[in-house]
């Protein structure tokens, strides 16, 4: 009985571990399961976590770049705010109150800047800087003359311009002026294009600081597609004249500092002998400074002399409605704004105008151009003040011989030019072509000028034309002609028939000393070494005869 009882014990036992290690082996599996899916939920909200974590560094990698660079603006404005506090110490008190009063935060009221009308320019720091800038920076003159040229279709007139105007001025004239060319046009390679012209062609009076030469910066002009049309005006025009009024301002805020007076021209004129100094001395004679402007020419903006301590006045109001009006407009409403009474009439404003605005009799400059900078505009405008050109100057020469090869047109001819009666016109030259004076008797000379070109054709000049002369003893002259020195080198080029090269035209003129070793001369020559692209005028022949 016992011995069956433990084998049903036993057997019992055997049935319940068999299903214990089923119950076990079944939850083990399930388990199993749940593991896997537990570790992939686990693995999926890892990998979302490190891609918030990279998102995130990403976020503050920018956000430190931006924290470095607004510490290295504070390092320079901190350096700028050292250089100003010690400009700040030298200024007076009296200065030192205007500024703070304009820029202080602290004040409610600010003044209106060049900035409250043209707004764009405070997206770049250099909108007022010039692109180009060629020049010495010439300050103290009395007069500052104000060139702006732009880009023309058909012809440029403004090495023209600026030839006429310098050769018109004497040696001390040249010391108390500067001339600004402003060249027009936000085209950066057209301007340095420009710029390099002029100063190949007028080095010495760009090294001396009587002529400057300055473009915008491409920033400078605001957005001209939004301009509303005006007075009956195509959307060209008013383009046109809104740019021509802003390159105004850029002129006269360049040039205010420079010099007392400021006289606005324009790229397309010629001038009178003497002009500087007359226009210096009416200014000087005026019985009160009440004046505005003083008139040198009728037409347009050519030859209007403002105080440059007026040129602040003018500037802000051109500012203001630069947009709405052209510039002869503005200019009339500034002194009606300033001596106009609205309760009288029209004729008693045109006699308080009269005093503000002065004309000067005869002009002294004549607009030439044809071919106007609004592109298709023709305009044949004359001075009728500027009274008859003078197309030729006549001086008494030593009695020669004058003969040329060139072909001469009409009754242009070479013996009247040389006795100061006409102009010699001839048609294009050829490399070859000579005009050669020779002296009756041989004659020691002293200086020579010759001047191409006139008013009505400032263009027919010589170029590529040497000056040369035949001295009597040309023995004594090879031998005065010598540089001494370890190899003997000739000092002058000597040509094949025996003329010896002393000069040569430059912006159509040629001027110069002559060597007093040579001693006596036979002859004088001008020779043509290029083929020409123009007709030629010799409007000025000068030989000075030695004391």
């Amino acid at each position: 009985m016992r011995l069956r009882n433990v084998s049903f014990l036993t057997v019992l036992l055997f049935g319940l571990c068999g299903l214990v290690s089923l119950s076990w082996y079944t939850a083990f599996s399930s388990s199993r399961g749940d593991v896997v899916d537990i570790y992939q939920r686990e693995f999926l909200a890892l990998r979302e976590r490190l891609h918030s974590a990279e998102q995130e560094n990403l976020r503050r990698s920018k956000e430190l770049n931006l924290v470095l660079e607004e510490i290295k603006r504070a390092i320079a404005e901190k350096q700028a705010l050292r250089d100003i506090n010690r400009t700040w110490s030298s200024l007076s008190e009296e200065t030192r109150l205007k500024l703070w009063n304009v820029s202080s935060s602290k004040n409610v009221l600010q003044l209106p800047s060049i900035f409250h009308h043209l707004p764009h320019l405070l997206n770049r720091e250099d909108s007022l800087q010039p692109a180009v800038h060629l020049g010495q920076g010439r300050t103290g003159v009395s007069i500052v003359m104000g060139v702006p040229s732009v880009k023309r279709e058909v012809h440029s007139y403004l090495t023209d311009t600026l030839s006429s105007l310098m050769s018109e001025l004497s040696p001390t004239e040249k010391d108390d002026c500067v001339i600004v060319v402003f060249i027009a046009e936000a085209d950066q390679q057209y301007a340095s294009s420009v710029a390099d012209n002029l100063k190949r062609l007028f080095p010495a009076e760009i090294q001396s600081g009587l002529l400057e030469v300055v473009s915008p910066s491409v920033h400078f002009y605001p957005d001209f597609s939004r301009l509303r049309e005006s007075f009956g005006d195509p959307k060209e025009r008013v383009r046109w004249r809104t740019k021509q009024n802003l390159d105004y301002c850029f002129l006269m805020m360049y040039a205010q500092s420079k010099g007392t007076y400021y006289v606005q021209l324009e790229d397309d004129i010629v001038a009178r002998p003497n002009f500087f100094t007359t226009m210096k001395n009416f200014a000087l004679q005026q019985p009160s400074e009440e004046w505005m402007i003083l008139e040198f020419s009728q037409l347009g903006f050519i030859g209007k002399m403002f105080k440059s301590l007026d040129l602040s006045l003018i500037v802000e109001f051109m500012l203001m409605f630069y947009k709405d009006k052209p510039i002869d407009w503005l200019l009339d409403h500034i002194m009606w704004v300033k001596v106009c009474n609205p309760e009288k009439d029209a004729k008693h404003c045109d006699r308080q105008k009269a005093n503000l605005r002065i004309r000067f009799k005869p002009s002294l400059f004549q607009h030439v151009g044809t071919h106007s900078s609004l592109a298709g505009k023709i305009q044949k405008l004359k001075d009728k003040d500027f009274g008859k050109q003078t197309l030729h100057k006549g001086h008494a020469n030593p009695l020669a011989e004058v003969t040329t090869s060139m072909k001469t047109y009409q009754h242009f001819t070479l013996e009247k030019a040389y006795l100061g009666e006409d102009f010699f016109w001839a048609f294009t030259p050829v490399a070859g072509d000579f005009i050669r004076i020779r002296f009756f008797t041989p004659v020691r000379i002293e200086r020579y000028f010759f001047r191409s070109g006139n008013i009505e054709h400032p263009g027919d000049k010589l170029f590529n034309t040497s000056v040369e002369v035949l001295p009597f003893d040309n023995i004594q002259a090879d031998k005065e002609a010598l540089i001494e020195g370890r190899e003997k080198t000739p000092k002058y080029h000597r040509t094949e028939d025996g003329f010896i090269r002393i000069g040569a035209f430059k912006n159509g003129i040629a001027e110069g000393e002559v060597d007093p070793t040579f001693g006596p001369l036979e002859a004088m020559r001008l020779s043509v070494l290029t083929d020409s692209p123009v007709w030629v005028i010799l409007s000025e022949i000068f030989i000075k005869k030695a004391d």
